[in-house]
């Protein structure tokens, strides 16, 4: 046995010296190449030790022969124990790869294959990411994409299977010295010239320049014949040759490789390979990159001297609630078609846009999918509330310099500004963002407030304004369907068929509609501020009523202590909505604060809120100062677990930000109550 020395054994495991089967391992056959050692194939398409006609048969001692596989190792340990050669049996962990549907070890099997020169196509997928005609975002994907590329090694692109493109190779027997070529048609493995083109016409014509020969036959031809002494019997030619096809088919990932210009009809010049190549964008995973990414840039720039997509973009891996990648082993996989059934198909993909940040994972989570099925609810019910309305009778258009209301003039601009933070995540592939502002939109701005806020408008006597928020109420309905129609499909398009029922006939389908793109005529900055003021002014007065555990059936007065003019005006303009929304019994005005009124600050005016007829002050006080107590307890066991150098260390990212956004939170709930007790402490003072 020849002894070699070589970089790649480990020294520090075992003996420190190893076997090497240069036809059995990958890494051993580079070490047998750079030692030049001899490669011997000692086992059979089964996996068994070879026996008979086999070319390494002779270098296998004759007990072995025939044996399977485990069989032969079990024997070859027990022939070194037998011997007492056997110094010691480590239990090891190692990497095997099993077949998928029979679950057996698979062995390393060297044989014949076609290989690509992958390091020569690769130089100009290289360049193309360098000089910016395709980029990855996130940007840090370009690395992976380089180490991959700049080490690659030739592509082994022949599989032995039964279906797929057939290896583009036809063989014919190897010419005598008489040049009778008819004596070769049993075809052997070893003893054929291969014929590489790319159509079988053009096989048979390399054929017949190289036999010298008019009768070449391709596969086909002879499908109802065995033998060569029956071909002879039927075309009656004393000198003809038969070509056979390679039964092997090309690596999937090489024909998925030509999957950007060959489903547009290449190789021909089709008006739809012109249209659509190269394509725009491709959305992949990260694990794919070098196996389906770098080939479709190498085959395309090799085959159409151009990119096959200007921008690759990497979304996130999905993992369960805990982060951990899901499998059916572990038995935390989840079904997509399974919660599609439980919370819609809509529910589930605004779930994925909205966790979907750039560099971060996504862990799924049923509540999460389940409260954006309610989100989809709201936005029916919302619907159907403008429908029962009749805010769905307009033409489409709508000139924002006619709007008179200041709600009407506010949400006109909030659309604005909402469509274009949408486009402009998107764009920017930070769907996420994208999703989360149409969110926050549809649910905070446009429900909640909205239209609460025009229901005076819709139940008064002023049929202009009527009129005007009703259009207006369908012109943002409409835009409201278009902003989610990419995170929502589905009940998107339902209601915008169901909408148009009631007004002018539809334009096609929503899918069909352009996006909206809208100027600074859509913005109103008295109409926000105004807006904004009312929308503040109720806020504040629900969270001082929360914070101060008033009965929810309960409806303090609120006076307002020194407003000026202009206050004043949009208190007279909004008086109705401010009592409806914040639950008061009145509202009014004075110089100063009454008795037994909390105070709070709202611009230039003070909003002073009657409730010491409604509380235990008292009571109220104890209550606060033991939440914030514990808030204390829960703000200093989150500062200790930051500021562990351990715990920083081995949690991961995730984990570490959670925990600094818990305790963001917890002192942003600990100033509010802290206010609230300090005004308490007043009304009891």
């Amino acid at each position: 046995i020849p002894i070699v020395a070589d970089e790649y054994p480990d020294p520090e495991k075992g003996s420190g010296a190893v076997k090497i089967t240069p036809a059995h391992d990958f890494n051993d056959y580079e070490v047998g190449k750079r030692c030049g050692l001899k490669v011997m194939n000692i086992l059979t398409s089964v996996a068994a030790i070879v026996d008979g006609d086999e070319a390494d048969t002779a270098a296998v001692p004759a007990e072995y022969r025939g044996l399977d596989r485990f069989d032969a190792r079990t024997k070859v340990v027990a022939h070194f124990e037998e011997h007492e050669l056997m110094q010691e049996i480590e239990s090891l962990k190692i990497e095997q790869p099993f077949g998928d549907r029979s679950g057996v070890v698979i062995e390393p099997w060297l044989t014949d294959q076609w290989y690509v020169n992958a390091k020569e196509l690769a130089k100009e997928a290289i360049a193309a990411v360098k000089d910016g005609r395709t980029r990855f975002v996130p940007e840090n994907w370009e690395k992976t994409y380089y180490n991959w590329m700049e080490d690659i090694q030739p592509w082994c692109v022949s599989r032995q299977l039964w279906w797929g493109h057939r290896i583009p190779v036809w063989y014919g027997p190897i010419k005598d010295p008489k040049n009778d070529v008819t004596s070769g048609y049993d075809y052997d493995a070893r003893q054929l010239v291969p014929f590489c083109a790319e159509t079988p016409e053009e096989a048979v014509q390399l054929a017949k320049e190289y036999y010298q020969v008019d009768r070449v036959y391709k596969p086909g031809h002879t499908d109802a014949f065995n033998t060569h002494a029956e071909l002879q019997h039927m075309f009656g030619y004393d000198s003809f040759v038969v070509l056979e096809q390679d039964s092997d088919v090309l690596d999937t990932w090489f024909s998925s490789a030509l999957w950007p210009f060959s489903t547009q009809g290449w190789p021909q010049e089709t008006d739809d390979l012109k249209a659509f190549y190269p394509g725009a964008v491709l959305v992949t995973a990260f694990d794919i990159i070098f196996f389906w990414v770098a080939r479709m840039m190498m085959q395309g720039l090799h085959f159409m001297g151009e990119v096959p997509f200007k921008d690759v973009y990497i979304h996130a891996l999905v993992l369960d609630e805990k982060g951990q990648k899901m499998s059916k082993s572990k038995g935390n996989a989840k079904d997509p078609l399974d919660l599609i059934d439980t919370y819609g198909a809509d529910a589930l993909r605004f779930f994925l846009a909205r966790q979907a940040a750039q560099g971060r994972n996504i862990r799924l989570s049923e509540k999460g999918i389940e409260g954006y099925r309610n989100f989809a609810t709201k936005l029916w019910n919302a619907a159907k509330f403008c429908q029962m309305n009749e805010c769905t009778n307009w033409d489409g258009a709508l000139d924002p310099a006619m709007l008179k209301e200041p709600v009407n003039q506010w949400i006109v601009g909030e659309v604005a500004r909402t469509a274009a933070e949408v486009a402009r995540s998107i764009e920017a592939y930070r769907f996420n963002e994208a999703a989360g502002a149409a969110y926050k939109f549809i649910w905070n701005v446009f429900c909640d407030w909205y239209l609460e806020l025009i229901k005076p408008l819709l139940n008064g006597a002023d049929d202009t304004g009527k009129a005007e928020t009703r259009r207006t109420a369908g012109w943002a309905l409409d835009e409201i369907l278009k902003l989610l129609h990419p995170f929502m499909p589905f009940v998107t398009e339902e209601l915008w068929e169901k909408l148009g029922e009631d007004g002018p006939k539809r334009d096609g389908f929503l899918m069909m509609q352009r996006w909206s793109d809208f100027g600074p005529a859509y913005q109103s900055d008295a109409a926000d501020a105004e807006m904004g003021w009312v929308i503040e002014v109720i806020s504040e007065i629900r969270a001082a009523r929360g914070d101060l555990n008033v009965p929810a059936g309960a409806k303090p007065g609120l006076a307002i202590v020194n407003a000026s003019p202009g206050t004043q005006k949009r208190v007279a303009r909004h008086r109705e909505v401010i009592q409806r929304m914040a639950r008061l019994d009145s509202l009014f005005e004075q110089d100063s604060v009454p008795a037994g009124a909390v105070s709070l600050v709202q611009d230039e005016a003070t909003l002073a809120l009657k409730v010491s007829d409604l509380i235990e002050p008292a009571e109220e006080i104890k209550r606060l100062t033991k939440r914030i107590a514990g808030l204390d307890k829960d703000i200093g066991g989150i500062e200790k677990k930051l500021g562990n150098e351990k715990f920083l260390a081995k949690a991961p990212p995730e984990i570490v930000e959670e925990q600094r956004e818990r305790k963001a939170e917890a002192e942003a709930v600990r100033a509010k109550l802290a206010s609230a007790l300090e005004q308490l402490q007043r009304l009891v003072d």
